[in-house]
């Protein structure tokens, strides 16, 4: 059981969260012919569209309404309005995602009115599905912003139904925001493995996987989980639950549907994975395929190699509440020793981490303790660079965002086979910064092979040095 420690500072010195509009964002991004519309400043969007363009390095579609100082203080119904007249007419998207942000929220917005006003103005828009979600970014981080989202979509989109079970190979995956492009990659070729076919919601791992396409512009995703798929989601055999973050979001997929669900609270390492691996068999009624068992033969041998350099080693984590546990579980397990957690928010599934204590805080947090804990390895995104410059460890970058690094956003994490590379490059860090005392060497010692050690005899001879 973990300590949570809420960190009593009046400000974050060194932020490590990234906001709730942006995690809600995330989520429409996942989904075909979406369109993002944050309720905000231009300021605000902008903010956010820099963290998606320089994390994933491609173009993204975002939309704002544009609130100015007029509209801030009487009032800027019109502009959700007029904001969504105008993209539903111009663009035709199958979703728009209205995701309001801490300007919209501190004057008081009430999206859900203005919703309903749009749809009494303009009922030739029926076809565009809004989804609105109320995300102050005072308040949470990417993580509960996005499955805000999650939440708003399901109910929104999955009519209710008693029809469980009517596709028998069809499951729902509900993807958390920790997940990567190539993680959900990997989710949906091992489910495919046993004979299943995927409802992957978000799938960032179709629209946000650096693709290359013939359409030279698009103001809408390019791939994506299609709408028409998010409203047969009541007729899987099974969801699939990757995360703590959308428990409740499962909840009410449930409660709409009746379809069963297997949560879980991470998928990397052995345990993780088996359990994973156990629940496609049962689901699908099929032995475990040979490829993936030999995947798990794969990871144990890693394990094998790399538990001398993993054993004991000091590392902080600073992330999310779902990637801290997942990372935490993880090498708690390999017997590294976890001298820093750190959360920008609180979440009731830290609790249960085998780890002493979890600071809900900032950047700041992490680098006091790394440095009490003398800390060998930093894991962390991209905000968290100084820091490990400032400690002199080597930074794993992981998580949302990661600007200066090119490709993080497509690395596989979980599974078998992300586990075990998760492995060797964290043994190889930690090998790296070993370092074996420097033999001495005394002034008289003599290289046969140059000859330069004896050259420097004679030299030192010469000059005196040497009686």
């Amino acid at each position: 059981m973990a300590e949570i420690i809420q960190s009593k500072k009046a400000l974050a010195v060194n932020p490590l969260k990234v906001s709730q509009p942006v995690g809600a964002s995330l989520a429409f991004l996942g989904l075909a012919r979406s369109l993002p519309l944050m309720h905000g400043s231009q300021g605000c969007t902008a903010f956010g569209k820099v963290f998606f363009v320089r994390h994933f390095r491609e173009p993204i579609p975002l939309q704002t309404t544009a609130m100015d100082q007029v509209s801030t203080i009487m009032g800027a119904d019109e502009n959700i309005v007029e904001a969504l007249r105008t993209l539903s007419d111009k663009n035709r998207p199958d979703i728009i995602g209205l995701v309001t942000t801490g300007l919209s929220e501190t004057q008081g917005t009430d999206i859900r009115r203005s919703l309903r006003d749009f749809r009494t103005a303009h009922p030739e828009f029926a076809d565009v599905a809004v989804i609105p979600v109320n995300t102050p970014d005072y308040v949470g981080c990417l993580e509960s912003g996005y499955a805000l989202a999650i939440e708003s979509l399901i109910e929104t989109l999955v009519p209710e139904s008693q029809s469980a079970g009517k596709r028998p190979k069809q499951v729902n995956v509900l993807a958390s925001a920790m997940l990567t492009p190539g993680d959900i990659e990997a989710i949906r070729e091992w489910i495919e493995a046993f004979g299943l076919r995927a409802i992957v919601v978000p799938d960032i791992g179709d629209s946000l996987d650096g693709h290359l396409t013939d359409a030279e512009y698009s103001a809408l995703t390019l791939g994506g989980t299609p709408r028409s798929e998010i409203e047969i989601m009541g007729e899987s055999a099974a969801t699939l639950v990757v995360g703590p973050s959308l428990n409740k979001a499962a909840n009410i997929l449930k409660a709409r549907t009746g379809v069963p669900d297997y949560r879980f609270e991470g998928l990397m390492g052995l345990d993780d994975c088996d359990v994973f691996t156990q629940a496609l068999a049962e689901i699908s009624g099929r032995p475990v395929p040979e490829r993936v068992e030999r995947h798990r033969a794969q990871l144990q041998d890693a394990m094998v190699d790399c538990h001398f350099m993993i054993g004991f080693a000091r590392i902080g984590l600073a992330a999310d509440p779902d990637l801290l546990g997942m990372q935490a579980r993880f090498l708690s397990g390999m017997g590294a020793d976890i001298v820093a957690a750190v959360s920008p928010h609180k979440h009731e599934s830290l609790v249960g981490l085998p780890i002493a204590q979890v600071i809900v805080g900032d950047l700041e947090d992490l680098e006091k303790q790394a440095r009490a804990g003398q800390a060998q390895l930093i894991v962390a995104n991209s905000h968290a660079a100084e820091t490990a410059h400032r400690l002199g460890l080597p930074l794993l970058r992981s998580g949302f965002p990661q600007y200066d690094h090119v490709g993080g956003y497509a690395r596989t994490w979980v599974g078998y086979r992300g586990t075990r590379q998760a492995l060797f490059d964290l043994a190889n860090i930690i090998v790296s910064q070993h370092h074996e005392l420097e033999p001495y060497r005394s002034i008289y010692w003599a290289d046969d092979r140059d000859g330069a050690g004896r050259q420097h005899v004679i030299a030192s001879a010469a000059a005196g040095l040497v009686h």
